[in-house]
Parts: structure tokens; sequence; C-alpha cells
């Protein structure tokens, strides 16, 4: 699942049917135990939700993405849906860590994080402490010295 459940979602065939590439719908249906997330195109959804989509589907965890999580990677609902989150530092607004997740024959899943690099100062100020080489004042003397000669 890239952002989550939705709960138009009823069967994976429908998952399967989906034309791709496709445009994100501008509106769901109003359905009791869903509510409009910030954005207002797509759904918050419980634990419950969760649980009870694992059950119907005869599956084990969801892996969901589409929001940016602190150390990359975040459980949810009593480890049972998981979300990762690929890009350290996002947008160069968040201090977040990046992960990706690594799922080996017997379905046990690991993580790699991916550490934010240090932000970079847009803007510096080239003052007193700024650990710029001061220039070196100009010397009157030797300059009216080297003239004359």
């Amino acid at each position: 699942m890239h952002g989550g459940l939705s709960p138009d979602l009823q069967s994976m065939e429908q998952i399967r049917r989906v034309m791709r590439p496709t445009d994100v719908p501008d509106t769901g249906m109003d359905i009791s135990g869903w509510s409009e997330n910030d954005r207002g195109v797509s759904f918050t959804f419980g634990p419950d939700v969760v649980a009870r989509f694992l059950q119907k589907h005869d599956l084990d965890l969801i892996c969901r993405a589409h929001q940016v999580v602190e150390d990359g990677y975040e459980f949810f609902a009593k480890r049972q849906l998981v979300t990762l989150f690929s890009a350290p530092n996002y947008c160069g607004e968040f201090d977040n860590a990046g992960a990706m997740m690594s799922v080996d024959e017997t379905l046990m899943c690991s993580f790699q994080i991916l550490k934010p690099a240090e932000k970079k100062q847009k803007y510096a100020y080239g003052g007193i402490n700024s650990g710029r080489p001061v220039t070196p004042p100009r010397n009157k003397k030797k300059k009216e010295m080297a003239k004359t000669m």
C-alpha cells in the first residue's frame, strides 16, 4: 500500500484491476469509522481498521509509505502496520532519517537506516567568528616607500 488503506477497498482484486498509471481521486465515500485527513483526498484509520483488513485478507503486515517519520520507519497497530519513508532530510525541511526494509525467505523484516546528512548553512556572514581568515590590514608606509624607490 502506498498511502494506506481505503474504506472503498473490499477485495485485493480491486487493486489488481487498477489501470496504471492513474490519478488520485479528489473524493471518496463517507463511511462510518473513517474520517478525511488534512489533505482531504484520503482517510485516517485506527488500529481496529488495520486488524480487520489483515484478518479479512489473510495478511500479517501492511507496509505503507507517503508519510514522513522521524526514524525512517515506524510501527503502528501492535506492529501490524509499518510506515517506511526513504528520503532523509525530506525537502530540506525535516531532520528525519530514511529507511529501507528487507524481507528474507522466512518473512523476517529488517531495516537499514539512512541517516540525514548535516544541514548546510544557507546563508553565512563572514564576521569575526565565522572561521574565515581575516583580511590583513593594508600598510600605508610600505606602499609609500615602494612608490619612492
